[in-house]
């Protein structure tokens, strides 16, 4: 199944399952269901399973689930059994604070260049990865076998910086700068809007959903697509 034909918030989903099969194995749980899965991630059992269904048949009717075996199966379909090599393009404030993240490794998401323009910047390391001119760029996707990036420059450098990364290969951009790219439509692109993010707070802030609502929303497919995208 291609990736394009599943639906966004189903992937961000798959996340939240991840998640929740991760925190019941380390808890000694050996079966779940989907009652229980919906419940952990506020959707509905039946949304669980048409989730699933996308990928296959897991579980055994009435027996539900063998946690390890279906967190196993989610980790795959999402690529995070594999390694992943990123390179962050912009070394300023918000670049600089993902380099010190410290969730990157529990998925074997590797940071392997950083990149900037700033000549104050350049030769110095952060976590021992040399901060280099974006032009060497090309070189470093190639020799690492990098295949996604973030975009932590300025808006108006943003579009000049995505060309460049996806001409050095970058086929996924995790998008950072407040513009929409123009890119080929064989890369991927997910933007993160904190401020898209607060106007909606805002929003809920002033008008509370019902009490039979969920309090907490999907996760937003900008950020978790990007990290876990499934191809087909």
């Amino acid at each position: 199944m291609s990736g394009s034909s599943i639906p966004s918030a189903t992937i961000s989903r798959l996340v939240t399952y991840v998640r929740i099969l991760t925190a019941l194995e380390e808890q000694g749980v050996a079966r779940t269901s989907s009652d229980l899965l919906a419940e952990e991630a506020q959707v509905s059992a039946f949304q669980v399973r048409k989730d699933l269904a996308y990928f296959g048949r897991f579980g055994t009717r009435g027996m539900g689930y063998t946690v390890p075996a279906l967190r196993r199966e989610l980790r795959r379909i999402l690529g995070l059994n594999r390694r992943w090599a990123i390179c962050i393009v912009g070394v300023g404030r918000l670049g600089q604070a993902l380099v010190d993240y410290p969730g990157f490794e529990e998925y074997d998401f590797e940071l392997v260049g950083l990149f900037d323009t700033d000549p104050a910047k350049i030769g110095k390391e952060m976590k021992g990865i040399p901060i280099r001119h974006p032009r060497e760029l090309a070189r470093v996707v190639d020799e690492q076998g990098a295949r996604m990036g973030f975009l932590c420059v300025p808006a108006e450098h943003a579009q000049a910086a995505a060309t460049m990364m996806v001409e050095s290969g970058i086929t996924g951009i995790l998008n950072f700068a407040p513009v929409v790219l123009e890119v080929p439509p064989e890369v991927r692109v997910e933007r993160v809007d904190f401020l898209a993010g607060l106007k909606r707070l805002a929003f809920y802030t002033l008008n509370p959903p019902e009490n039979d609502l969920p309090k907490q929303v999907e996760p937003d497919p900008t950020v978790t697509a990007a990290l876990a995208t499934h191809r087909g």
